[in-house]
């Protein structure tokens, strides 16, 4: 009787040893799963907000196309400005049509008549600037 009674008490101890091992086991998983879960948020959101996440790859890529316009009108802009510079190396009439408009240049016996600024364009200035003092 003792041998069984040694058993039973071998057998209660082996019994709360398996459940506090389970016990374990479960609160290991759960802190285990809330730590992947706690990983997976952070990783989130660095993909979105960190330093080359989502948002700043979308602000990047406008800014990108933004540059793409401006680099093309500035390249329209400069064959504008090749295609003048080269009509000014090889063209008679383009050399004086701009020696005529920049340096009022004029051929002889031709006059040059200056007329007065635009009244109502002069009142308009006057009108707009003594609002602004005002």
């Amino acid at each position: 009787m003792i041998r069984s009674g040694t058993r039973v008490t071998a057998v209660k101890k082996s019994s709360g040893v398996v459940r506090l091992y389970e016990w374990v086991q479960g609160g290991w998983r759960k802190v285990a799963t809330g730590a992947a879960a706690v990983l997976a948020l952070a990783m989130a959101y660095h993909v979105i907000f960190g330093q080359n996440g989502l948002t700043v790859y979308q602000q990047k890529r406008q800014e990108t196309q933004v540059l793409a316009k401006q680099l093309q009108t500035l390249q329209h802009e400069n064959d504008l400005m090749k295609g003048h510079v080269d009509r000014l190396q090889n063209d008679p009439n383009a050399i004086e049509h701009q020696a005529r408009e920049e340096l009022h240049y004029t051929r002889p016996g031709e006059v040059i008549y200056t007329l007065p600024p635009d009244p109502a364009a002069k009142n308009a200035a006057g009108q707009g600037s003594a609002a602004s003092l005002r």
